[in-house]
């Protein structure tokens, strides 16, 4: 159990928190969920100690342990992997230390031997003779082999460094356990490892992520952070989304009457809570879904940009052929006489090296040529491309806006029409005058997709869209691609946002060839594991 009393926090003249008093109990998984910048890092550091609240105080029972996941990526480079597990455990290991510096001594006294007793029943006390094989069984769930258990963190690379940092976080089952965005850098076998961990993890969990798929499969509870305060709702991330749209839905129209809101809220909680009590919480004695009361249900503050990909003209059945095309960058060769043809209904997500994805959809959208082969598009295509750098957009530019998003409109258009544009993708009254250059990379996000809305294009190009989006944004961009009646060739480590858009996968291999299959991303993944089993 962790609870914070009467916290307020305030940074120049802006206040994070005001008042806040909650308290996060065992057994649950909170996530915790808030726009950019309304204070989710700064609350998990005011809850681990990194920071101190103006006024308030943070309250755990003594005897418990409080363990976070560490930010700082280099913090441990002299030290062994093992190691820095075991580090997580702050008591043990010094013990550990204090243990082995006794038994190392040339002149080993009857104090030191008293002093060593001691040790080693603390160190029974804590399941010290288990915390190796502890720490390993951690660090291959991960996907850290044992190969590389006793190397230098030094020797690591950044994703590893990652996956032994949260391994340190996990280690020793603490009883409060903060993480601040853990599947970053994590690939797919680990983060379902993690979801598996959480789901069955018996203590207090708070979780900051963008990953609304990782939310719902180990959140039990929803905590928001809006205005400086703090309120904490039953269920998963898409239960909160779906009925605090609905209950705001509801408080919008005056006209209709009480016991028919109460009826439509009475079914969508009816509905969740039959899904819920399917899922993988429901298997796990902790994840047990509470009884929702139509008091929970509350309209949300948030604001959502309005996302809408219209069609200028209706797409034929040819959209793209792409005929044994090869790519090499700096002597490494990306792609390797790929050959596929894309229809009008087709949504195909890109999976593989990150580079190898990014240069096929440069030479798709024509910013590259191929080294072999061709590419030639339908007569009624028109495409719009998101690259995964958008810096070249903003560079230099010290116009406003407005004038900024005009350059891109298909004809000439009213600074009416120009600023209720960028009003729908939440830049209000004097915000369509800041200058580009200065822009955040959200608003540089919400800004390229703005001017792909403008082109009206049929075909969308899409590398990585969803970085630097908050969760509000995300949802707004998966919902319009949901929606949007043209083809997409796109790229994503968003679970859900790839599961609802694609209904086709094309994978890169190691050696630049393809694997093409017409399926949805969880059949994709669940294909992929069979093959393996039957390997």
């Amino acid at each position: 159990m962790i609870a914070v009393n009467n916290l307020s926090l305030q940074f120049a003249d802006r206040k994070l928190f005001e008042d806040v008093n909650i308290q996060f109990n065992p057994g649950h998984c909170y996530g915790l969920i808030g726009a950019n910048g309304a204070g989710k890092s700064t609350f998990i550091k005011v809850l681990s100690g990194e920071l101190e609240p103006q006024s308030g105080h943070v309250v755990m029972k003594p005897d418990e342990r409080l363990a976070v996941l560490k930010q700082d990526h280099f913090e441990y480079e002299e030290s062994e992997v093992l190691e820095t597990v075991i580090m997580g455990h702050k008591e043990l290991y010094d013990i550990m230390n204090e243990k082995n510096a006794i038994y190392m001594k040339a002149d080993f006294s009857d104090e030191d031997g008293m002093r060593a007793a001691e040790l080693e029943g603390e160190f029974a006390d804590l399941n010290g003779w288990e915390a190796e094989s502890e720490a390993a069984i951690l660090l291959q769930g991960l996907g850290i082999p044992e190969s590389m258990h006793h190397s230098k963190m030094a020797e690591l690379q950044g994703s590893d460094k990652v996956k032994v940092l949260l391994a340190q976080a996990l280690f020793g089952k603490p009883d409060v356990l903060l993480l601040d965005e853990p599947t970053n850098h994590l690939d797919i076998q680990a983060i379902r490892w993690l979801e598996e961990f959480l789901i069955n993890f018996d203590n207090t969990v708070i979780v900051v992520s963008h990953d609304r798929h990782f939310l719902n499969n180990v959140c039990t509870q929803i905590a928001d952070l809006d205005f400086g305060k703090l309120q904490i709702y039953p269920g998963n991330y898409d239960f909160w989304y779906e009925s605090s749209q609905l209950a705001q839905k509801m408080a919008q129209d005056q006209n209709k009457k009480k016991e028919e809101k109460i009826k439509e809220l009475e079914a969508f909680i009816a509905r969740f809570s039959a899904n819920a009590s399917k899922s993988k919480q429901a298997t796990s004695r902790k994840k047990t879904l509470d009884k929702i009361e139509l008091d929970d249900i509350r309209p949300s503050s948030r604001r959502y940009p309005y996302v809408n990909f219209q069609i200028g003209r209706e797409i034929g059945n040819d959209v793209v052929t792409v005929t044994d095309v090869s790519k090499t960058i700096e002597n490494v060769k990306m792609i390797d006489n790929v050959t596929f043809s894309m229809g009008r209904e087709d949504k195909i997500i890109l999976l593989g090296n990150p580079l190898a994805k990014s240069a096929l959809l440069d030479v798709l959208a024509e910013e590259t040529e191929p080294d072999a082969g061709t590419v030639k598009w339908g007569v009624t295509t028109t495409n719009a491309y998101f690259p995964i750098d958008n810096n070249e957009f903003f560079q230099g530019s010290e116009s406003s806006l407005v004038e900024w998003l005009r350059q891109y409109s298909p004809e000439e258009q009213t600074e009416t029409f120009l600023r209720g544009f960028l009003g729908r993708m939440l830049f209000s009254g004097e915000e369509v005058n800041k200058k580009p250059s200065v822009l955040s990379g959200g608003e540089k996000v919400r800004c390229m997709l703005s001017k792909m809305m403008l082109t009206s294009a049929n075909v969308l190009l899409l590398d990585e869209p969803t970085n630097h989006l908050d969760l509000e944004s995300i949802q707004a961009l998966n919902n319009g691609l949901i929606a949007f009646k043209g083809a997409m060739i796109f790229t994503s480590h968003d679970h859900q946002f790839i599961q609802t858009i694609a209904n086709r996968v094309i994978e890169i291999q190691e050696d630049g060839s393809i694997l093409d299959k017409l399926m949805s991303y969880d059949e994709f993944l669940e294909w992929k594991q069979q093959q393996k089993v039957k390997k």
